[in-house]
């Protein structure tokens, strides 16, 4: 292994703790944020891989991706959440979708909606006051 390759090892490890850490310590609210971070951060990476045509990246940055709206779609509340819960299902199964098309046809501005889309969902989940959260 060269020392570059070596090095990004390394670094991926300590960000992979450094999560882990975190989230172990955080509020269900705080990891509903850091979810939709991850979502953001994926996203990022596969629009630039579209740019530097790095199709393996953009795979694993997509799946990454869907992976964790998947997830936050699972841990809807229907009963507690009404139509706020079904209005972010359909949300989510639109970016799915979304994302899908984008991987098979290399779309980047695909990829810049669903950000934009979480990025709405995001902003608006961390006015919450978490406080609020802890009360329920």
């Amino acid at each position: 292994m060269s020392p570059s390759m070596a090095t990004a090892a390394r670094m991926r490890y300590y960000h992979q703790t450094a999560s882990a850490a975190v989230a172990e310590e955080a509020s269900p609210h705080r990891l509903i944020s850091m979810l939709y971070d991850g979502v953001l951060e994926r996203l990022a990476i596969a629009r630039s891989s579209i740019a530097r045509r790095d199709v393996t990246a953009k795979l694993r940055a997509i799946n990454g991706a869907m992976a964790i709206v998947e997830h936050l779609r699972l841990v809807l509340d229907h009963q507690a959440g009404g139509e706020i819960s079904a209005r972010l299902d359909s949300l989510y199964d639109y970016m799915l979708r979304r994302m899908t098309q984008a991987n098979a046809s290399h779309d980047a501005d695909a990829l810049a909606e669903v950000s934009g889309l979480v990025m709405t969902i995001k902003s608006g989940w961390d006015q919450i006051d978490p406080a609020l959260q802890e009360n329920r």
